[in-house]
């Protein structure tokens, strides 16, 4: 539990993330803060964006996930960054409707390396706009 507890720790750090351990999953929140209206009304709480890893092997590989919220004009240098480094795309949709500015979700995922996977994703979350 204790190399889990370190391992979570560096994979937040590379990120700028807050790391939580539950039920052996390492969760990590990351900061998006842009103004988000859904019909009118101001949303922080449809801003995710975040990264987990689980299934730690012995090889050292672990099931990588991460979802993102993203601007629609963020989407091209986001989707070449994440390309770029190897890293599987394997949803981009919409939540809501009538969002301003319009807001779209990716949703990435891996096995590799926890910190591997997540120096390519702290990669390519620079191209946002924070």
């Amino acid at each position: 539990m204790e190399y889990l507890q370190s391992l979570c720790q560096q994979y937040a750090q590379i990120v700028n993330g807050k790391p939580k351990i539950e039920k052996g999953i390492c969760s990590v929140e990351i900061g998006r803060n842009f103004h988000l209206t859904i019909q009118g009304r101001e949303s922080k709480s449809a801003l995710p964006a975040g990264m987990t890893f689980e299934s730690l092997d012995a090889q050292g590989n672990a099931l990588n996930l991460a979802e993102v919220v993203v601007l629609q004009e963020e989407l091209p240098g986001f989707i070449y960054a994440l390309a770029r480094n190897g890293l599987i795309v394997s949803a981009i949709h919409n939540h809501w409707v009538f969002t301003n500015p319009t807001i779209l979700y990716v949703h990435v995922q891996s096995v590799e390396p926890p910190l591997s996977f997540a120096r390519k994703f702290a990669e390519a979350f620079s191209v946002l706009k924070h």
